[in-house]
């Protein structure tokens, strides 16, 4: 073990891919990879999904669709790209917008085409207004337009009647495209929230990501769902402190008694954001223990009391996973969300595999 080690369960990502692959019954299963697996390591992550029944990939960028690319023969689609950019051979590509779909004519693409369409979230998708005249050019310019996408804006709160409104105008746009000649045959609405509460959602193919993961996307639910990230940091130093002194850049906690703080091997240069000062605890032992005071770039200190458990330098500190709080537990408490959580792991952090082959996991990865 390093000093700080993510530590990916692949049993875990094959059991929540397996589990969302049951749900959408005959729809088609599309796992979303972006920002590296969600900073789980797609190198390992995709084979194991495509093993347990993926049986396509969702990516943000054009680079990580080649990144994906090359790891699987399935379908790949990236969706967050500019007018004008250069589409990789093999990848398939959404349309956010009809300065994009024209960007597509104007590059007498045959990549397949995904056309997404804003429901109401309004950030991205061709609008309402506009439909009619981006279907028509679609379907002028012969691009090869394979299925209509859009994105819900509350599918975390399920019975938020929003949804039903989001799911309407994504009936009409399917109608539309087929009005004006388009084979739209993989249409996309459910992510993981939907997929898990809504089966009306689900359409042709469900796009999942979160739940991948083995992480709750409505607050309070237990699908069963395995998480598969735990974040670990090593004690460098059990230090005693008297009642009433400070610890750490501007002494900005003080001891409530005489006792002992622990450092622990990580910082806001590793992700654990200088914000969440007082907000967390650690798992030391399978017992948790308040951070205090400041967190600094390599490390921050958590209060032990007493020490009645004998924390010692080199004892493992989880910031969350088993023994330690979960990364729910720690958005809840820090003001974000789980997403956010196991994006936050970076800098000196090493990811470490198991669940696997012993040949296939004995290499640790920077990330």
């Amino acid at each position: 073990m390093s000093l700080l080690d993510t530590r990916i369960d692949l049993g875990a990502i094959a059991h929540n891919t397996s589990t969302m692959k049951s749900l959408v019954g005959g729809a088609r299963l599309v796992a979303v990879v972006k920002a590296n697996a969600y900073n789980h390591g797609v190198e390992r992550v995709v084979p194991v999904m495509e093993a347990a029944g993926a049986d396509a990939f969702g990516v943000a960028t054009f680079a990580e669709a080649q990144r994906v690319r090359e790891l699987t023969r399935k379908p790949v689609v990236a969706w967050l790209w500019a007018p004008g950019e250069v589409i990789p051979e093999g990848i398939e590509v959404a349309a956010p917008s009809v300065e994009h779909l024209r960007s597509l004519v104007d590059a007498h693409t045959s990549a397949p085409v995904h056309l997404e369409v804003d429901t109401g979230m309004n950030r991205a998708g061709i609008d309402e207004e506009d439909w009619r005249e981006a279907f028509s050019l679609a379907a002028r310019a012969g691009l090869n337009v394979v299925g209509v996408m859009s994105h819900l804006a509350c599918a975390d709160e399920p019975d938020e009647a929003y949804n039903d409104v989001q799911a309407r105008a994504f009936r009409r746009a399917i109608d539309c495209a087929r009005a004006h000649g388009l084979n739209v045959e993989r249409n996309d609405l459910a992510n993981s929230p939907a997929t898990l509460t809504r089966g009306d959602f689900l359409f042709d193919q469900a796009r999942v990501g979160l739940a991948l993961y083995g992480l709750e996307p409505v607050e309070g639910a237990d699908n069963g769902l395995r998480p598969a990230m735990s974040w670990v940091a090593r004690v460098l130093a059990v230090r005693r402190v008297g009642k009433g002194e400070g610890v750490s850049y501007g002494l900005t906690w003080r001891a409530p008694d005489d006792g002992f703080t622990a450092v622990i091997s990580a910082g806001y240069a590793d992700g654990v954001a200088r914000a969440w000062q007082g907000r967390f605890a650690v798992g030391v032992g399978a017992r948790r223990y308040p951070q205090v005071g400041r967190v600094c770039m390599d490390q921050f200190v958590v209060w032990l009391g007493d020490n009645p458990h004998g924390v010692a330098a080199g004892d493992e500190a989880v910031l969350f996973g088993a023994g330690g709080m979960s990364a729910t537990e720690l958005a809840r408490s820090t003001g974000t969300i789980n997403y956010e959580v196991v994006c936050a792991p970076t800098g000196r952090t090493q990811r470490t595999y198991r669940g696997c082959e012993k040949t296939a996991c004995e290499k640790t990865e920077g990330i």
